[in-house]
């Protein structure tokens, strides 16, 4: 059974991009930690990060680096933390979160965001993506 990050990257759950490669796909977490919070996933669905081959974590790695600065760009923050947990969706996913505190990161506070807010932080680190 495809994970929901696979139905959203193949466009069956809407969500809200802010980047795409041939092999990775970002959107904006919808129970951010903080507002610009983002997932990066590979497209090919694998359970644990250590189990991708060396080259495709590394690719996610570079991937998520390329985010993370587009992130810093656009959403004002101390810096973009990292964080790969993996419990809680059987596939893949680097959390990027704007940090202001270390309590960004704890995943115990969340932010609420409208759609409009969505939309515009897409929109937003999405154009700086694309700039890199």
């Amino acid at each position: 059974m495809a994970s929901i990050f696979t139905k959203i990257i193949n466009g069956e759950i809407p969500c809200y991009k802010v980047a795409e490669s041939e092999r990775f796909f970002a959107f904006l977490d919808i129970n951010p930690n903080a507002k610009g919070h983002v997932l990066c996933v590979p497209k090919n669905e694998v359970d644990k990060i250590f189990d991708l081959s060396e080259e495709e974590y590394l690719e996610l790695m570079k991937f998520s680096r390329n985010v993370a600065l587009a992130i810093a760009q656009v959403i004002p923050c101390l810096r973009v933390g990292m964080s790969v947990v993996g419990l809680e969706v059987p596939h893949v996913h680097v959390h990027l979160i704007p940090l202001n505190s270390v309590e960004d990161i704890s995943f115990k506070s969340k932010v609420s965001l409208t759609q409009e807010e969505f939309i515009e932080t897409a929109n937003l680190i999405n154009g700086a993506y694309n700039l890199l």
